[in-house]
């Protein structure tokens, strides 16, 4: 009798364990969760989150429940790759990340080697979908193409200023301003001076110093928001009066925290903002509610899990390398980002970058508005 009942409870206790781990899909969040760019981190853990949830709510993953798990990256490709192990080892075969295009870069290598399909909602440098890789897709758009649409406005609308473009280094910050500068070049602006900082770095009073002497009026500024805020209030302070123009890598209202009333006027560019899209505004209000303004990435994010939710059931499977293929094959599909395919690259089929400039709002807050 003792030795049925302990068969019974070990055989219901394998079948509880044996239940949960069967009926979860697994999928990881990787980004920046703590660290300088932990605002972006929570843009991509919000959205996944909530998609999940919505997506739980009306019946999983081709029936199964979704369960996010979050790595911390830091913004460290190193970190990143650790990461990536740990997701190898705990049976994710979806991940939604990374951030950087300095950690997913890397990072992809490993989820190639180890079945994992990887879709980033906001990692813009071009090799990203440029080296063949199977499991690689982005919801958002390439540096070559932000680039082009901020060096063509540059020149149109900049012809006649001084401009320097300053980089942060990395894949995405150099990318950005080779392709912003070699868009710009080709339309006959070209700049005075191509400098590149550390990131980290706090202090610019040199680079300002050089900027004032060269007589620049427009600094094109390739990286994120942290060096950007800085460089904004610094050259107030010492009476630069340059307009900063950058790209997505500053869509973040910690801009306006660093920088101050000196960001007014600061230009950027990114996609067309999906929480201005009427069809999005009960999930917006469902963001604000928790707490959470859903700006930036965290709808790119929220269409991430979107399109790993449809490629599975176009694929009717749950494993990664025929979800790759389906998203692939697929025609396009609705996503809060819009009607959503992928090219065989893995690059989105989606509408161009626009120009943002920074304002203060009603509330007496800045933030980036889309240009009319």
């Amino acid at each position: 009798m003792k030795k049925s009942l302990l068969s019974a409870v070990a055989l219901t206790a394998l079948m509880a364990f044996g239940g949960s781990a069967w009926a979860d899909v697994v999928i990881g969040v990787a980004g920046p969760v703590t660290g300088p760019n932990a605002a972006f981190g929570a843009q991509l853990q919000k959205g996944a989150e909530q998609a999940a949830a919505d997506i739980n709510a009306a019946g999983g993953m081709n029936g199964e429940q979704i369960k996010i798990v979050v790595g911390d990256d830091v913004s460290d490709p190193k970190q990143g790759i650790s990461v990536a192990n740990k997701f190898v080892a705990d049976g994710v075969k979806f991940v939604v990340g990374h951030f950087n295009s300095g950690v997913s870069i890397p990072a992809s290598e490993v989820y190639a080697e180890n079945g994992i399909l990887e879709i980033t909602p906001a990692a813009t440098n071009p090799v990203f979908t440029e080296r063949g890789l199977w499991n690689v897709f982005r919801t958002c758009g390439r540096d070559d193409q932000q680039g082009s649409v901020a060096g063509a406005y540059l020149a149109a609308k900049f012809k006649d200023a001084k401009i320097a473009i300053i980089h942060d280094k990395t894949p995405y910050g150099q990318g950005l301003a080779d392709e912003t500068k070699k868009a710009a070049n080709a339309a006959g602006v070209n700049e005075v001076m191509y400098e590149g900082v550390n990131v980290g770095d706090k202090d610019f009073s040199a680079l300002i110093g050089k900027m004032k002497e060269a007589g620049v009026s427009i600094v094109y500024w390739g990286g994120l928001h942290t060096e950007a805020g800085l460089i904004i209030r610094q050259a107030a302070d010492q009476g630069l009066k340059a307009t900063l123009v950058s790209g997505d890598g500053i869509v973040s209202n910690e801009l306006a925290s660093i920088a101050g009333d000196a960001v007014a006027g600061t230009l950027n560019t990114f996609g067309p903002d999906p929480t201005l899209n009427p069809a999005n505004k009960e999930l917006v209000e469902k963001f604000k509610a928790a707490g959470f303004n859903p700006e930036a990435y965290t709808l790119y994010s929220y269409a991430a899990v979107q399109s790993l939710v449809h490629g599975a059931k176009a694929a009717n499977s749950l494993d990664a390398q025929e979800v790759a293929k389906a998203l692939k094959a697929s025609a396009p599909f609705p996503t809060v980002l819009g009607e959503m395919s992928f090219d065989e690259k893995g690059d989105p089929k989606l509408p161009g970058y626009v120009m943002y400039e920074w304002v203060k709002g009603d509330d007496g807050k800045y933030t980036y508005k889309p240009q009319s």
